[in-house]
């Protein structure tokens, strides 16, 4: 047997226990328990004992996780996870406890390997990702959900590594694991530097553990431990210290964003979008992002903001954006005809009509056969321009059709072959209708009022601006998420001085 460092002199060493397992050597400690390489006389194969014994240091905490590890174990069944052999009751001379008992791996944890001054290429790297999501799949797929909370280079080794293939990539130490839904737990466990926030609350849930997948592999690129990475608004920096891509950093800041909810969503959306990195690597983005400062959205918003890596999804209620043809149409007069759908609609007319009507009774004859002209004038050029015509019919169709109870318009950007296309749709109930589809070509942002400000996309591809109009703060904070996930610097709007309210 292999003499692990630490059994020189430990007292269990080639004790038997249950009359069946002979202790052999120290693999590590902690708190309440001790886990040991042990020999099974009746099989004559080694085995992993963990012994729980009731000292001083003993936590009914601790009780409660053992017994949920037994418990755990024996529900798995994946070749990549230890095998459940035993549990039984203990009482020795060293005192009272438990044990458990599971199938033993001739494997080296990453973090041994990373000690010894072994590096991961980036190819490497991928490779156990995507085995670790496929663990997680597996886990987080059962029910209730499995959870393991302590994912980390120590927990994690690998079999039959050569070359640059990393070998089998297999998942131990399951003794923080929770089996808990989506309420969480009180219980905080874990390993500071691969914890994400919320498991500092007490509040675990499977994104936790995409956390700690993505903080592993960090520790694989630099050699060095989280803790000790800089930070910035609890984002690690560690892209300096590597020579991975822009396109692979950026997934492994998306996998530790500090915000529960600007993580991916589950394991199989992570592996996704890294299958898809290496099969379309220019589907990423490869600009720089802007870091703005930090904002955070209003708690009085009614904006939501929903992100992976390549999409971004905005949901604006209606009255807090406006589309416009900055080119042909005055922003002034897009609340006039909004009604009018095309050259020929009769809706078109009875606008027209009821301005006259209304005109006719409170100003002169002459003031009203002006403002028809300027209506007249302004539709000209418009109506001319068949494209135009059927543009601003889908664009007027939908304003004529907003419901008068709450609605909103959902903003989807994507990133495809280096650019960002936004998709505006008009949600209505449960029916979606795409407005218009173009190229983010620009952002810009500004103060319209003293209190009310304004964020411009500008696609001049589609001719067309979308406004999206809020609170200073509010808009700030979607100024700076809108940037940086895009990495396109926001520039500074102002309001052309005939629209500047005295």
């Amino acid at each position: 047997m292999v003499e692990f460092e630490g059994s020189a002199g430990n007292p269990f060493v080639k004790q038997i226990l249950h009359e069946r397992y002979q202790i052999q050597a120290l693999l590590g400690r902690r708190p309440g328990r001790q886990t040991f390489l042990a020999l099974d006389l009746q099989t004559h194969l080694p085995v992993v004992l963990k012994l729980l014994l009731f000292s001083p240091d003993f936590t009914w905490e601790e009780l409660k996780l053992f017994e949920r590890e037994a418990q755990t174990l024996q529900a798995l069944d994946h070749p990549a996870i230890p095998q459940y052999l035993d549990s039984f009751e203990v009482e020795i001379a060293f005192g009272k406890g438990f044990a458990l008992v599971q199938s033993y791996l001739e494997a080296r944890s990453l973090q041994q390997l990373t000690q010894d001054g072994c590096r991961f290429s980036e190819a490497e790297l991928t490779t156990i990702a995507i085995a670790l999501l496929d663990l997680l799949t597996y886990l987080h797929g059962l029910q209730p959900p499995v959870i393991h909370r302590d994912l980390k280079p120590s927990n994690v080794l690998l079999k039959n590594r050569s070359g640059h293939r990393p070998g089998e990539v297999y998942l131990v130490d399951f003794g923080s694991v929770q089996t808990a839904t989506h309420g969480g737990t009180v219980t905080v466990v874990g390993t500071y530097g691969y914890m994400p926030p919320e498991q500092f609350g007490g509040r675990s849930l499977p994104a936790s553990d995409l956390y700690a997948v993505g903080m592993t592999l960090i520790y694989l690129a630099t050699g060095q431990h989280p803790a000790e990475l800089p930070q910035h608004d609890l984002h690690v920096e560690f892209q300096h210290l590597t020579t991975l891509s822009s396109a692979f950093s950026d997934w492994l800041a998306w996998l530790t964003q500090p915000s529960l909810t600007r993580r991916p969503a589950s394991a199989q959306a992570a592996k996704r979008h890294l299958l898809q990195l290496r099969l379309e690597p220019q589907a990423a983005s490869t600009i720089r992002k802007i870091h703005l400062g930090a904002t955070t959205r209003p708690a009085t918003s009614a904006i939501s903001l929903e992100t992976t890596l390549t999409t971004l999804q905005l949901k604006v209620p209606t009255k807090q954006m406006q589309y416009l043809f900055p080119g042909r149409f005055s922003e002034r007069f897009l609340p006039i005809f909004s009604g009018i759908k095309d050259s020929s609609n009769r809706q078109g007319y009875l606008v027209l009509v009821s301005i006259t009507f209304f005109a006719m009774l409170f100003i002169n004859f002459g003031l009203t056969l002006l403002l028809l002209v300027v209506g007249f004038l302004s539709l000209l050029p418009i109506l001319q321009d068949p494209s135009q015509v059927k543009a601003l019919g889908k664009l007027f169709a939908s304003a004529s059709s907003l419901p008068k109870h709450p609605s909103a318009k959902v903003v989807t950007l994507q990133k495809k072959d280096r650019a960002v296309i936004v998709t505006l749709n008009l949600l209505k109930g449960a029916e979606t209708t795409v407005i218009f589809q173009g190229k983010l070509m620009g952002l810009s942002a500004g103060a319209e009022t003293l209190t009310r400000y304004r964020l411009n996309l500008h696609l001049p591809a589609a001719n067309h601006l979308l406004i999206v109009n809020g609170d200073r703060r509010e808009i700030e904070w979607l100024c700076n998420e809108l940037s940086e996930w895009s990495g396109i610097q926001a520039g500074h709007w102002r309001q052309p001085p005939e629209f500047r309210e005295p």
